[in-house]
């Protein structure tokens, strides 16, 4: 019982006062000790004590010797800091004696050794914390006490105090106590001896022990110690749980009455449940069957309004078959969304009737029976065919639509667009005001039509794969505006016909026919070719935005169905609904039921515009790159007219669809590239060979520069400083073929009526300077305006093309090299010799195109950016074409200075002294070198301008008077008559040639040589025969006076 536990002081008390016979450290105790005989005295008994050879011997591990220099650098660490652990202990000792009598006691706690006292673990480590002297928690009157003993001495006596633990050596506190380690064992035996034999057993001699050690079962004081450290443990054990005891006790008494008070709501608990076991005998059962018979009445008449729904829904989807079938898809979608509201047990607001609440309350949810487990299939079913009926009419109303719009554009409309596009895209903003364009215009009953479509779509659950069947649609529409324009992919004239009937009446495979539109294709003329690509690209891009306006407005609607009816859960017919019915049918029911919620972000992925227009651009510019391949020979070998409106067109529509779809479309682009770089190479080829035939042709003759001719200049001068508009206009592809053949037969008609007129011969100008060309030179100059209106019209291309011009003028240099000076002409034009004439005009054809260079120069650099080794190569080729002229009047001086050697030779060959019947006559060799040297001047002066006739001039008056001044001083005159004619010759010559520049110092010269010379006999002055000669000479020197 716990009311009958004794006292934890009377239970201290009895344990301290009992004999230690009956400790527990009595058991350690020998046997001798135990029975209170004297253990030194030998007993007769039969125990036999073991012997060295029963113990096994103990292998000791040898213990190393370390040198006590080895410690020397730790012990000068260590020692200050072990001085002051010292001086610290020392003085905490002296603090400690000199506390109060009860600061002493309750700081008697037992102190182990530091060898032990970190090693302590479990219970020990527990009584360190406690001392029997500490305040315990129970009152001070239940704190255990010593007993006092019977004598009046012993009652003075300071109360009892448990002996210390710290008098218990510390190797008994070792984490790793074992009694059976020799060592420890030797050191709790205090190094006693085991086993003592007795003298003289077995004949042996008795080996004495160790001077000192005792045996150790005969060792009294040493068992009263192990019995003492245990009575010091146990005592202070007890201490500890003479503490604990009072809250042991006190949870003890807790606890009985816990379950006291268990034990009668048990039993409270069985009377309460007896009392409503007889309750519910007496009064709940009869209750309960009423509840039942009602119960089972109201399902009755439930499954009999659930019959009667069910008969309803099997007329219902009946109806609407005949609806489907009849083509009534509005009224089949109302029927099926009555239907779906009856078999989810819902009124029908959507008819107009009115219901009272017993009728509404009589509908179930039907849903999930198996009686309509296949009206799910059978109502999707019916749900489909509408759909595809709704479908059908939205593809009509659009495609339609799209049809229309591209039909009504006309292609000027939509080129001019696409050209304004293009210009403001690069910078150059028109002043003309921008039209509304056509394909943003949409009409409202296509607009409603699209939208009544779509809420029957909606309501079917087909938007989106109506939505996947435009997009299908869409496409194939765009292949079919391609396909529209182009020729037959069948033979269908006689010829073909025929060879058909002979092959059998075999169908075409696709290859066949495909080879056939290739072939097609090839076959058509150069105006049949462009209005096929304009209508094509016309159409495509007109049906592109449109595509894009028909699906933003399709977006449009659809986002105003999802603000305007934000969809519920989704929820399928024959599955019954989340929430409570009431909750499911609060609020009012909107005009269309979105059986399937038309979700925005499925649609738009659906529609997304940038996929659609995207894809319906890579087919088209798949196609279309088809054709192009198919006509690339007939494209490269265009004239450069309708090339670059080829470029054009084919450049519109690249930009047309990035602009549209976002996509870059390489391979459009890369077969155009293609195109334009075989162009412009064989182009500049052929415009090559044209300037080698025409000036191997060439019989250098000057040609009249007629107007247009005229005109070719004035634009290539213009083009240095502004766009030329003729050449701009090149550009327009919506201008119709009629006016530009109107174009060309004026051109053609200026041309012919300019030749017809053989009498006249006009010269080009360039900065008020003149120049009269030839044949040749007009086709370098119509061949530059070709070449400058090619790079206006793609001036990507601007550094080839300008690598090609400055390889033709070259070109035209050397030629004109190989043909004039290098007398190639004789061979290749069939003209006897190279004139002074043709000297002159290929002069006059190198300073034309030098004096043009500078412009076509500006030009180029209007036209690309970073073109300064152009520009170089446009100074070198100028160079060129200068020193080539150099090298033409070089030739004239040339040609005038062999002249004049030649007339100097015959000269030398004259007898001047022999009579002569006319003493007035001119010699042959002055007479014909006047002659030559005056046509030369002719000729330099029709054809060169003055500047240029005196830089050929000048040297060719220093030529004469070297090679004649020296000629005349070599002469040898004997007579004066001879000198006389000398003179007369050189008087001649000034009088011929006086108008001309520089002769007046060379006669001047000339006439002071042949004075100058002496003669062997002087004529009579007074001779008759001398006097005319003498007035002939004074009327020869008057005019060198006035020249002078």
């Amino acid at each position: 019982m716990v009311g009958a536990s004794p006292s934890p002081r009377v239970i201290q008390t009895y344990l301290i006062l009992t004999p230690r016979s009956t400790a527990i450290s009595t058991l350690l105790q020998s046997p001798i000790s135990r029975t209170g005989l004297n253990p030194n005295v030998p007993t007769s008994t039969g125990f036999k004590p073991p012997s060295a050879k029963d113990i096994p011997p103990v292998t000791l591990t040898n213990v190393p010797h370390v040198d006590s220099s080895v410690f020397r650098p730790y012990l000068s660490q260590a020692g200050s800091l072990y001085d002051a652990f010292r001086r610290a202990k020392e003085s905490n000792h002296s603090t400690q004696h000199r506390r109060s009598p009860a600061t002493t006691r309750n700081s008697e706690t037992p102190q182990t050794p530091s060898m032990g006292s970190s090693r302590r673990q479990g219970s020990v480590s527990s009584i360190l914390r406690t001392d029997i002297g500490s305040p315990s928690l129970g009152s001070p009157g239940e704190r255990p006490h010593v007993a006092r003993k019977a004598s009046g001495g012993a009652s003075r006596r300071a109360p009892f105090s448990v002996t210390p633990l710290s008098t218990i050596p510390s190797v008994y506190f070792e984490p790793d106590f074992r009694l059976e380690n020799p060592r420890t064992f030797d050191i709790v035996s205090e190094r006693a001896e085991i086993v003592r034999p007795p003298a003289g057993a077995n004949s042996t001699a008795v080996v004495p022990g160790t001077p000192g050690r005792k045996a150790l079962a005969s060792n009294a004081i040493l068992q009263e110690k192990l019995s003492w450290y245990m009575d010091t443990v146990e005592m202070h054990l007890i201490s500890s749980i003479s503490t604990a005891s009072t809250s042991f006790f006190a949870a003890l008494g807790s606890l009985r009455e816990l379950h006291l008070e268990a034990a009668e709501s048990v039993a409270k608990i069985k009377r309460l449940r007896g009392d409503l076991a007889e309750l519910d005998n007496k009064m709940a059962v009869g209750g309960l069957k009423i509840v039942a018979a009602r119960r089972r009445r109201k399902n009755m008449q439930s499954l009999a309004n659930a019959v009667q729904q069910l008969h309803d829904v099997v007329e219902a989807v009946a109806r609407c078959e005949d609806q489907v079938d009849k083509g009534d898809i509005e009224d089949a979608l109302d029927g099926l969304v009555v239907i779906e509201r009856l078999i989810a047990g819902e009124s029908d607001a959507s008819t107009g009737q009115p219901h009272d609440r017993e009728q509404s309350a009589a509908l179930y949810d039907l849903r999930g029976i198996k009686a309509l487990e296949s009206a799910d299939h059978d109502i999707a079913t019916l749900r489909r065919r509408v759909g595809k009926g709704f479908e059908t009419k939205f593809l009509e109303v659009l495609l339609t639509d799209l049809r229309k719009h591209v039909d009504s554009v006309p292609s000027m409309t939509t080129f001019q667009r696409w050209d304004k596009a293009s210009q403001r895209s690069r910078g150059h903003h028109d002043r003309t005001p921008s039209v509304f364009p056509a394909y943003l215009h949409m009409d409202d009953r296509v607009r409603s039509t699209l939208r009544s479509n779509l809420e029957g779509l909606a309501q079917a659950g087909s938007v989106m794969s109506a939505a996947m069947a435009f997009r299908e649609a869409a496409l194939r529409e765009v292949k079919a505006l391609i396909k529209r324009p182009l020729p037959s992919s069948s033979d269908d004239d006689a010829e073909s016909t025929m060879s058909a009937s002979t092959q059998g009446g075999r169908q075409l495979t696709q290859q066949d026919k495909s080879s056939i539109l290739a072939r097609n294709l090839r076959a058509l003329d150069l105006q049949d070719a462009e209005n096929m690509l304009k209508q094509i690209y016309s159409n495509v891009g007109e049906a592109l935005r449109r595509l894009g306006t028909q699906v933003k407005v399709l977006l449009d609607v659809t986002s105003s169905f999802a603000s305007r009816h934000p969809p519920p859960g989704a929820r399928s017919p024959m599955s019954p609904p989340s929430g409570v019915r009431d909750d499911y049918m609060s609020g009012p029911v909107p005009s269309i039921m979105v059986r399937t919620p038309v979700q925005q972000e499925d649609i738009q992925q659906a529609l997304d515009m940038s996929s659609l227009l995207g894809q319906a651009v890579d087919i088209a510019q798949s196609q279309i790159t088809k054709i192009l391949k198919a006509r690339s020979e007939q494209s490269i070998h265009l004239p450069m007219q309708q090339f670059v409106r080829y470029f054009h067109l084919n450049r519109m529509f690249a930009d047309e669809c990035e602009a549209v779809s976002g996509r870059s479309g390489q391979a459009l682009k890369t077969i155009v590239n293609t195109h334009i770089k075989d162009f412009v190479s064989q182009f500049g080829q052929g415009l090559m060979q044209e300037l080698v035939q025409s000036m191997d042709k060439d019989r250098w003759e000057a040609k009249d520069c007629g107007e247009h001719d005229s005109q070719t200049l004035n634009r290539i001068l213009e083009a240095s400083t502004k766009e030329i508009d003729s050449w701009t206009k090149t550009c327009l592809v919506w201008e119709t073929g009629e006016e530009r053949l109107n174009g060309d037969v004026r051109i053609n008609g200026e041309t012919n009526g300019a030749t017809s007129q053989k009498d006249r011969t006009r010269s080009a100008s360039i900065d008020e300077q003149k120049y009269i060309l030839t044949d040749s030179t007009l086709v370098v100059l119509r061949s530059i305006e070709h070449f400058e209106q090619l790079i206006t019209g793609i001036p990507s291309m601007t550094q080839e093309i300008t690598s090609l011009l400055l390889e033709y003028l070259r070109l035209f240099n050397s030629r004109c090299q190989q043909l004039v000076l290098g007398a190639g002409a004789t061979r290749i034009a069939g003209l006897k010799n190279i004139t002074t004439k043709h000297l002159a005009l290929s002069s006059q054809a190198l300073s034309f195109i030098t004096a043009l260079t500078p412009h076509i120069r500006e030009f180029i650099r209007r036209h690309t950016s970073g073109a300064g080794q152009l520009m170089i190569e446009f100074d070198k080729v100028r160079r060129l074409y200068q020193e080539h002229q150099y090298g033409v009047h070089d030739k004239f001086v040339e040609i005038m200075s062999g002249r004049a050697s030649a007339y100097v030779t015959a000269m030398k060959k004259i007898n001047w002294d022999a009579p002569v019947k006319d003493p007035q006559a001119i010699n042959l060799y002055m007479e014909t070198l006047v002659k030559e040297t005056l046509t030369l001047h002719k000729v330099l002066s029709k054809f060169l301008p003055e500047m240029t006739i005196s830089m050929i001039m000048n040297p060719v008056f220093n030529s004469y008077r070297e090679q004649l001044g020296k000629g005349f001083q070599d002469v040898g005159v004997q007579t004066s008559a001879g000198k006389v004619r000398m003179i007369h010759d050189i008087n001649f010559f000034q009088s011929r040639m006086s108008k001309l520049e520089g002769v007046g110092e060379i006669s001047q010269y000339l006439l002071e040589v042949a004075r100058n010379k002496p003669v062997a006999q002087e004529a009579d002055k007074t001779s008759p025969s001398t006097e005319p000669i003498a007035a002939s000479d004074s009327q020869a020197e008057k005019p060198l006076e006035e020249n002078a």
